[in-house]
């Protein structure tokens, strides 16, 4: 889900074969594949400009014009979620994914082309702050790095790179919140990350019991600790007196799709949890792991809001298409194309938009998100979280 600022014009990537191969012809380099001739007279005309009139020359780094020429290709797609990413914006990305990086704890997205947060993790800065999903983060600020940048037409790995920084220095964004008429600033310092895959705690509703599961992200971990948190529960149930689950997507902006397949298995008893349809019309379907299917017989509740994302909302809409459990809360984020990320052997990668998702009945949900059965608005002024309050109601209701 990253881009990457334009340094030279938008161009094809056989333009970058050319950079390396002695300004050869494209038609030389890529034989009878190639379906037109590709000008590249302007790129090179713009890359003599610099080396003949720039002010600093030092700065003039070829390698660094090779990267921004990828960027600039992938770009001109006008796809945020397709994007090259040069090797230390890949390192972040991986980081990411594998659950843990240095910065303020922010899952970074888009709303209406606009640099947005799509989660705060918990007990990060950015959390601690008062920092929402769904706020518009409009320029970053950063004194010691000599920072200050709007960022209408960021791409988000440049966002994610000026966020993140040495720990315990600072970053101030300037941040605009819908139920709010002017923009404010946030000062964070950042911290060491590390994301939970998920946390469970065990909620006493009179002589019943509520298994909370907080799913923070789906990480690598995660097909760790699920399994593991699922016997705990099936190991109280024993005991008796467990009214249900209670799984909390709340502020998750997603992570690997196969992980959201994993924990809708051990609630759905069979059939199609989410289909990938590419550009080529094929489909795949990913369908319940027949060897889970541990909790089939619990009450289910879904907590979500608009900073659930991706797998988040494939896992809530398989829920929902059978009838599984309600969800209760706020519409979620609204991804629904998939990603296949690769990496090179300089540290630098792509990641490619390749298919959109399809819930159980069919639909996709990109840009619209899910509305939850029993919608129940956040509101800063409540002392305690009635989201979870309503889900704790429906759960324990005959």
């Amino acid at each position: 889900m990253r881009n990457i600022s334009l340094i030279l014009a938008v161009i094809s990537a056989f333009s970058l074969v050319s950079f390396y191969a002695g300004r050869k012809s494209v038609e030389s380099l890529v034989g009878e594949k190639t379906v037109a001739p590709l000008d590249l007279t302007m790129m090179w005309k713009v890359k003599d400009r610099l080396q003949q009139m720039y002010l600093d020359k030092e700065k003039i780094d070829n390698k660094n014009m090779v990267y921004g020429a990828i960027s600039g290709m992938v770009a001109s797609l006008g796809d945020p979620y397709t994007v090259y990413l040069p090797p230390k914006e890949n390192k972040s990305a991986n980081e990411d994914l594998a659950g843990e990086f240095g910065g303020v704890g922010i899952q970074l997205g888009f709303k209406d082309k606009t640099v947005s947060v799509m989660a705060p993790l918990p007990k990060t800065p950015a959390d601690k702050a008062g920092v929402k999903a769904g706020d518009l983060i409009l320029r970053i600020i950063d004194k010691e790095k000599n920072v200050d940048k709007d960022t209408a037409g960021m791409a988000l790995d440049e966002a994610v790179t000026l966020i993140r920084g040495k720990v315990g220095t600072e970053v101030t964004l300037k941040l605009f919140r819908e139920e709010q008429k002017e923009t404010f600033d946030v000062v964070l310092k950042r911290d060491n990350i590390v994301v939970p895959s998920l946390e469970l705690e065990w909620k006493q509703e009179g002589s019943k019991k509520v298994a909370w599961v907080k799913l923070y992200k789906f990480t690598e971990q995660l097909y760790t600790d699920w399994p593991d948190l699922v016997s705990k529960i099936s190991e109280e149930k024993t005991k008796g007196n467990v009214a249900g689950v209670i799984l909390d997507l709340r502020n998750n902006p997603g992570g690997y799709l196969q992980a959201s397949v994993l924990v809708a298995s051990d609630f759905i008893g069979e059939g199609v949890i989410v289909k990938q349809q590419s550009s080529d019309g094929k489909t795949e379907s990913y369908e319940v792991d027949k060897s889970r299917r541990k909790l089939l017989s619990d009450k289910l509740v879904v907590l979500v809001n608009g900073g659930s994302a991706s797998a988040s909302e494939i896992l809530a809409g398989a829920i929902r298409d059978y009838g599984r459990g309600k969800l209760v809360g706020e519409k979620t984020f609204g991804k629904g194309t998939v990603q296949q990320p690769e990496d090179f052997s300089d540290g630098s990668g792509l990641h490619v938009t390749v298919a959109k998702w399809l819930l159980p009945k069919g639909s996709n949900i990109h840009k619209d998100g899910i509305i939850p059965d029993i919608e129940v608005k956040y509101k800063p002024e409540d002392k305690e979280d009635m989201q979870l309050k309503k889900a704790i109601e429906v759960l324990i209701e005959k």
